[in-house]
């Protein structure tokens, strides 16, 4: 077996040059036609009734499954846009079904926060509650004690004071937890999910740390704890699943668009908590509602908050806990740093120039000031102030565009005006004394009338008065609603979602009108969009480059697959390029094809199709048998022609060019680079289908004719259908 993918891959490698010149010669032939076509010219180029069909199944949805065009046409294709429109109509319980086995989505992220702890608050639990084991203890102990011994002696006897009355003092010493006991922690919460780690962990050499991480899988058992890792793993799965087998299909593309417009980076501290509330309660029921709905929701969301720093932007002269404060500060941990300028234009900083800088920072401070002049205990702590990022990424990123005409006063009062807006207990009730997981207000978002600026602030021209305290921040949200700049930056946004790299000017124009003079109504722009001549138009057709993830959901929606979405099937889809809620820059992933199409990534597309048709990924399976009868589990030579034709017809209703399908009957044909198709020794093919059988069922995988599965996976790799 390991022989034939060997060969499939060198074909999948040749086809892929192949795809990727046709599909670069095709996304430069979309921008030139977008920018030289006229309305007449689009209208005039209409689809015809099927192809039009397809066009809103692949643009409206995640896809054509067996059965969707017929529907469609029988129920009128202007009649199944409006019902998309219109999502709470559509009956979805075959799908409510399917999501009950996915328990995270349903806590709250307080609960979330309580029963799938960090490593470092499970040490603090495991302390207050005196199960730590004692050689475990001893080693915080040692560590508390040796960063003790570390502190100034210069550290005022108020500052002392200060942090005495701020923490607990089981709390204080987690602060100093051993970071061999968080990985104790960790390995033991690892062992909840991955078995293969329980087994290895079960063969370790060293009785003590057996002993620890059997102490801690018992107390986790006990007070009903998981391993965090698990909150993304659900919702990565529940993205598959819903845009698999939703009936509401434009519901859950405006899901996946609205995602990506307000990126969330899952890997940075606290956010992977706070993502499942962020999609279910903040994206999902906006994503065809009212734009000035959706923005607010967005900006009162802790995922929002605490990605972009906003809650701890302070007033400078508000009175705060200066050792909580610190403790905010660390909560920020786990993302990259920012460049100078907050997030402006999405830039981030590697690990190593965020080292670099600042280790040059710190030493430029040791070179200007003396010990006695500043105490090192002041020279590390934290700057409070007003923190311009969630500021500057509203106005650039979520509305009014990177030229949408505001300046670096209006970054400085818009932020002025969103100090105070922060989260309650943003790494869960417990942390800072109170009983773990007991207040359900953890993780949710909070406005700290203290810490707020409460003066008169101008923002593009338009003056807030002062005490208006959480309102501020309404009122600009309102005004930057308003702005011509943002209806435009939007509509640009949604015509290059579905019509093209470059929409034409006078698309946007109508569609940012339509934004404009409903208030942001996000159906009516939708609208406006769908009846368009342009998106009806050949131009259209076939114009944007799959993303992986859409690559990966429409091939198993297209073959009728099967799939409950294991970490196998969103693996793939992070290899193809696309992690989900894995983009670092607040900007989200690109919407044009220079960023997709590259020979590399085509050829990781074709591995995928390659693995999903020959039944390779866990939890996911394709009958293509349905397709071609028993040709699709014969070991007998096929018809090469009659299997492309039958799939070419599933799977991109005949439509195909010439040249596309030279180039695949030419992969099949080719016995150098695919030595698995019919040879006059039929001994030793049969010899070859009994070994890719038995590594077939060592492997989990349904057993079928290896030829087959590489015609259906070249026909998955072809450019058409890598467009949409």
């Amino acid at each position: 077996m390991k022989a034939i993918f060997s060969s499939l891959r060198r074909a999948a490698r040749a086809f892929a040059l192949t795809c990727a010149s046709a599909l670069f010669m095709n996304s430069l032939f979309v921008a030139a036609t977008a920018q030289t076509s006229t309305m007449n010219r689009a209208a005039a180029q209409k689809l015809t009734e099927e192809q039009r069909i397809v066009h809103v199944l692949n643009r409206l949805g995640f896809g054509v499954r067996p059965g969707d065009v017929e529907r469609v046409e029988r129920m009128g294709l202007n009649n199944y846009i409006e019902q998309q429109l219109n999502p709470e109509r559509i009956d979805d319980s075959f799908l409510d079904a399917k999501l009950k086995s996915y328990p995270t989505l349903q806590l709250t992220t307080g609960e979330l926060l309580a029963r799938y702890p960090q490593p470092n608050q499970l040490l603090r639990r495991l302390q207050r509650t005196g199960q730590l084991p004692p050689e475990l203890a001893a080693l915080v102990q040692q560590r508390q004690q040796g960063q003790q011994a570390q502190q100034s002696p210069q550290q005022t006897q108020g500052q002392a004071q200060e942090n005495k009355t701020a923490m607990p003092a089981q709390d204080k010493q987690a602060d100093a937890a051993n970071p061999d006991a968080e990985k104790l922690i960790g390995e033991a919460q690892n062992a909840q999910l991955n078995p293969q780690a329980a087994k290895q962990q079960a063969q370790d050499a060293d009785p003590q740390r057996r002993a620890y991480r059997q102490a801690i899988v018992e107390y986790m058992r006990e007070n009903g704890l998981e391993n965090p890792q698990r909150i993304m793993a659900e919702l990565d799965s529940s993205r598959v699943i819903r845009a698999v087998y939703t009936k509401r299909q434009l519901q859950e593309v405006m899901v996946n668009f609205w995602e990506n417009h307000f990126n969330i980076y899952a890997q940075k501290g606290a956010d992977r908590w706070f993502l499942t509330s962020y999609d279910r309660d903040v994206i999902r029921p906006n994503a065809l509602g009212n734009f000035r709905d959706l923005l607010e929701a967005t900006a009162k969301s802790p995922a929002m908050l605490f990605y972009l720093d906003n809650f701890q932007s302070v007033s400078p002269n508000a009175q705060i806990n200066r050792a909580m404060f610190r403790r905010q500060q660390a909560d920020i941990g786990g993302g990259d740093q920012m460049r100078a300028g907050g997030l402006f234009g999405g830039a981030r900083m590697r690990d190593g120039e965020a080292r670099a800088r600042m280790q040059a920072r710190m030493a430029k401070q040791q070179q200007g000031q003396s010990a006695q002049q500043r105490p090192a205990q002041q020279q590390n702590r934290p700057k409070r102030g007003i923190n311009e990022n969630y500021a500057r990424e509203l106005m650039e990123l979520h509305t009014m565009g990177v030229d949408g005409g505001y300046t670096q006063k209006d970054v400085t009062e818009v932020a002025r005006a969103f100090t105070g807006w922060t989260i309650y207990q943003p790494r869960g009730g417990g942390i800072y004394g109170d009983d773990a997981g007991q207040d359900s207000r953890a993780g949710t978002f909070f406005f700290n009338s203290r810490t707020h600026d409460d003066g008169e602030k101008t923002v593009l021209g338009q003056k807030i008065a002062g005490g208006g305290g959480m309102e501020d921040g309404e009122k600009v949200l309102d005004i930057l609603v308003a702005q011509p700049s943002t209806a435009k930056f939007i509509a640009t946004k949604l015509c290059r979602y579905f019509v093209s790299d470059d929409p034409s000017p006078a698309l946007v124009a109508r569609v940012a009108d339509s934004f404009h003079k409903s208030n942001g109504d996000i159906k009516t722009t939708l609208r406006a969009i769908f009846s368009s001549p342009e998106f009806n138009s050949s131009d259209a057709r076939r114009a944007k480059i799959k993303t992986p993830f859409e690559l990966a959901v429409s091939a198993i929606r297209t073959l009728g697959a099967d799939t409950d979405a294991r970490p196998a099937l969103t693996q793939w889809i992070s290899k193809m390029g696309e992690p989900l809620y894995g983009y670092i820059a607040p900007t989200g992933y690109p919407d044009v094809a220079t960023y997709w199409v590259n020979t590399g990534a085509l050829l990781e597309r074709l591995n995928f199709s390659l693995a999903l048709v020959s039944n390779r990924i866990p939890g996911t399976r394709v009958d293509l048998s349905r397709f071609v009868g028993d040709d699709a589990n014969s070991s007998r030579a096929v018809d090469q022609k009659g299997v492309v034709d039958r799939f070419l017809d599933v799977v991109l209703q005949n439509d195909i060019s010439p040249k596309s399908r030279e180039v695949l009957m030419k992969q099949l044909t080719d016995q150098m680079d695919a030595p698995i198709t019919t040879t006059p020794d039929a001994t030793a093919r049969e010899k070859n289908v009994s070994a890719a059988r038995r590594e077939q069922q060592q492997a989990g995988a349904t057993v079928g004719n290896p030829e087959v599965a590489r015609i259906a996976a070249l026909v998955i790799g072809s450019p058409e259908f890598q467009r949409q």
